[in-house]
């Protein structure tokens, strides 16, 4: 147990200092796991989740087409018809982030969104660091609003075999869909209050962005309709939802193809999936998989349930403050992949349903991304679009709206949550 302890701590130290090179860190972690046996062969493809990794490429390659088609572009212009002053165009573009975020990759929404409110910020001659700030915030309060919406929301899905509908309604009772909501409503009203004295009016030129092609707005609505319908399957195969998202992509790759008879309509798309998120999973399955064979997982989970005394709410509120805390500098996805498996084990031994516990880590864990800019991707994503149009971000602009933001949406969830599924263990 304690070589297997020694090798997952250290690779998250590399990774940490080494953030660039964490899916080969991850991998050669993984590699010396298998060949020292630690993560037996058998189990080696028992710890992979492909239909997590199916769901991520699938939705990735969708995304591609869709940012080509124009759409989301189309989508923000009607949204500034719409808004009386720039105050409001902060908050709808927030908003609207947060909309599509719900069921597309966080980094994706910021890519999409990010470059209609630089030209808005343009015409307006106003600075756009707090816009992309918001809109790199909302969408990852809103990442962990569905099955789609973020790739740790699709673990958690995977881990507790929900469907598209169980975000919304789970075990007869509102899901964490709506503490997500909840939480959106408050810190709507936290970036109103931020962006107070922005009352210059919008500009109305009536023209709007030209959609090329409506066929990938239809697949990825597609994509959502088709999941919530296999929600209802009985005894589906596990790998389900990423087959299905990994058939529509090849569909609209086969379509992209047909329409501009080159094979860059194939490989473009194909290009713009996060690899390095996909591989980074792959080690990390095969690392957890590993300390999982060695008894660790099983030895933290007694050691937490020990630390509670079996007092259910002190572990709900260490497992969303620390989430919050650990998430704020560490990237989210590693934690919950490694924490999925401890809860599992701490729920076994508490003899508890662990929906309370798994909910409360993803909340904390997809919102203690915003507390920092090196918290969540699409902080990083959005700085980098910020700093490539000559924009500097100081930590204290990013703090000034990341922190009470954060706080306005985890405090509302984190109630909502333990009166739902905690009152009554």
């Amino acid at each position: 147990m304690i070589p297997a302890v020694v090798l997952f701590a250290l690779t998250y130290v590399l990774m940490l200092a080494f953030s660039k090179y964490r899916p080969y860190i991850a991998l050669a972690s993984a590699a010396i796991f298998v060949a020292t046996e630690m993560l037996p062969m058998g189990e080696i493809v028992g710890s992979i989740d492909f239909n997590v990794l199916m769901m991520i490429a699938g939705t990735m390659g969708l995304v591609a087409l869709f940012v080509e088609s124009r759409m989301p572009s189309l989508l923000a212009d009607l949204i500034m018809e719409k808004v009386p002053n720039v105050m409001w165009a902060a908050v709808a573009m927030a908003l609207f982030s947060g909309v599509i975020s719900a069921f597309v990759d966080n980094v994706a929404t910021v890519l999409m969104v990010a470059p209609v409110a630089l030209e808005i910020c343009r015409k307006l001659k106003t600075n756009p660091v707090p816009f992309i700030i918001g809109i790199a915030v909302s969408s990852n309060l809103q990442g962990a609003a569905t099955l789609v919406g973020d790739t740790t929301a699709i673990m958690l899905g995977s881990a507790l075999d929900m469907s598209f509908l169980d975000f919304f309604v789970y075990h007869g009772k509102p899901g964490i869909f709506f503490a997500v909501e909840l939480g959106a409503v408050l810190s709507a009203a936290i970036l109103a209050f931020l962006f107070r004295r922005e009352k210059a009016s919008i500009p109305r030129t009536g023209e709007r962005t030209e959609v090329t092609d409506y066929v990938p707005t239809v697949l990825l609505s597609g994509t959502i309709l088709i999941l919530i319908a296999a929600s209802f399957l009985p005894n589906k195969p596990d790998i389900t939802n990423g087959l299905i998202c990994c058939v529509l992509m090849v569909v609209g790759l086969v379509y992209n193809y047909m329409k501009k008879k080159s094979l860059s309509a194939i490989t473009g798309p194909l290009k713009e999936i996060d690899f390095e998120t996909i591989f980074l999973l792959v080690g990390l399955f095969l690392m957890i998989g590993g300390i999982s064979a060695q008894g660790v997982i099983d030895a933290a989970a007694g050691l937490l349930a020990k630390a509670g005394g079996g007092n259910v709410f002190f572990l709900y509120t260490v497992i969303v403050w620390a989430s919050v805390a650990i998430s704020a500098f560490i990237d989210n996805i590693p934690y919950v992949a490694t924490m999925i498996p401890v809860i599992g084990s701490l729920a076994v031994a508490l003899q508890i349903d662990p929906t309370l516990l798994y909910f409360g880590l993803l909340s904390g864990a997809t919102l203690g991304g915003n507390c920092t800019p090196i918290g969540a991707s699409a902080n990083i994503a959005g700085i980098g679009i910020l700093k490539k149009e000559g924009y500097e971000v100081k930590n204290s602009d990013f703090f000034k709206i990341g922190i009470p933001f954060t706080l306005a949406a985890i405090i509302p969830a984190y109630i909502y949550l333990w009166i739902f599924y905690g009152a009554g263990i």
